[in-house]
């Protein structure tokens, strides 16, 4: 069926699925939303098609069906699909030592590190303690050669924090050492090309004016609760997170989105992201890309509860790459789902019990208490039930 252009909103839905239709549209009417794009696959068949608003503000322009936005920390679920199934491959072992692919990686107290704990941010290695420029974070080497002489921050397993942004050259380089290709490169041929997908770690220059305008949270900064947090979350002052005193976001920044950091510069639509996990648990083109196997392992729970660093435990569960059901904070579908979610209130991921692929990106940087994906996915569950 149509759904109506009511605020702006166009699309279509597949007959039984007009909930989720009217969630999307009351996001805007009544959670501030500013733009946004909804995908939804079951079976591997598209059910749910939505977008609408503006892609920015400051201009006009529309968001469209084939709007991509800097969809932050999504990225590391992207990094994660690419991680498994270069184990499915026997190219990579989640139980080995790091150092078997870095070997430079080894020094200062980490020579005994598993591949496993750079996924579920136990290694210690959250914050930096080198400076660095912004040219140099997106020129990435001097970021590799930072982390090759970080000491950990804890004794490597025993607590784990969130890798905000060294997560992705601590995944993006093992990929390389793995394969020859940057990770973005990789991702690229292996998946986002042979799927037609408009999802990017590294934007091409033709698609810079196509992409969403992120716009900073409502009600300004808020205080990171340590220093660890702060240069965890900002590359030691080399962005402002999530924007800066005039409220600009630095991901904003085309060189940011060419370099791709690849813990949190993904760029993608609603339908990428969507039809990338679609694909992973259902025949979107062909035979599911991972196996059963592989699922198993990716929705074990790997660290949950208090952080080492950080503020007081909000729930969520995590697996190797992928954030997992997290009922008081993420319930996504099932204990089955896998995925990841981004900075400001991006969702997406996969559920082999449900066959569902989801795909939610937007403009508007959510505050503190942001249920819009939630409300999405509780809607969904229940056309699913």
């Amino acid at each position: 069926m149509s759904v109506p252009t009511t605020t702006a909103v166009h699309g279509d839905v597949a007959d039984g699925y007009g909930p989720v239709a009217d969630v999307f549209r009351d996001n805007f009417a009544t959670r501030g939303e500013v733009g946004a794009g909804l995908v939804v696959h079951v079976d591997g068949r598209v059910v749910v098609d939505l977008y609408g608003g503006l892609a920015d503000p400051r201009t006009g322009r529309a968001w469209t069906r084939e709007t991509p936005a800097v969809v932050f920390s999504c990225t590391k679920g992207i990094l994660a699909v690419c991680a498994y199934l270069l184990v499915q491959s026997g190219q990579l072992d989640l139980s080995a030592p790091v150092t078997r692919y870095w070997p430079e990686f080894g020094a200062n107290g980490k020579a005994d590190i598993p591949v496993r704990w750079l996924f579920t941010h136990q290694a210690g290695l959250p914050a930096l303690d080198r400076d660095l420029t912004r040219a140099e974070v997106i020129a990435e080497r001097p970021v590799i050669e930072a982390i090759e002489q970080q000491r950990p921050l804890w004794q490597p397993g025993t607590a784990y924090t969130y890798h905000a942004l060294t997560y992705g050259w601590l995944v993006g380089e093992l990929i390389r050492r793995v394969t020859g290709l940057p990770a973005g490169e990789y991702f690229r041929r292996t998946l986002a090309g042979p799927l037609g997908l408009r999802t990017w770690i590294g934007l091409p220059a033709a698609e810079r004016d196509a992409v969403a305008w992120t716009l900073a949270p409502p009600g300004g900064p808020v205080p990171f609760p340590d220093q660890v947090s702060e240069r965890s979350l900002t590359m030691g002052g080399a962005f402002d997170f999530p924007a800066d005193a005039d409220g600009l976001v630095s991901f904003n920044d085309p060189a940011i989105q060419a370099a791709g950091i690849p813990g949190a510069g993904g760029v993608s639509s609603a339908a990428g992201l969507s039809r990338l996990y679609a694909a992973c648990v259902s025949e979107v083109a062909g035979a599911p890309l991972l196996s059963t196997a592989s699922v198993d392992d990716a929705v074990v729970v790997r660290v949950q509860g208090q952080q080492r660093y950080g503020g007081p435990d909000a729930g969520q569960r995590w697996g190797t790459g992928f954030l997992l059901r997290s009922p008081r904070v993420r319930p996504m579908l099932s204990d089955r789902s896998f995925g990841h979610d981004g900075a400001g209130g991006h969702l997406a991921f996969a559920d082999d019990r449900y066959r569902v692929g989801f795909g939610y990106v937007l403009n508007q940087m959510g505050g503190p208490v942001d249920d819009r994906a939630n409300r999405l996915t509780e809607a969904l569950r229940g056309c699913l039930d």
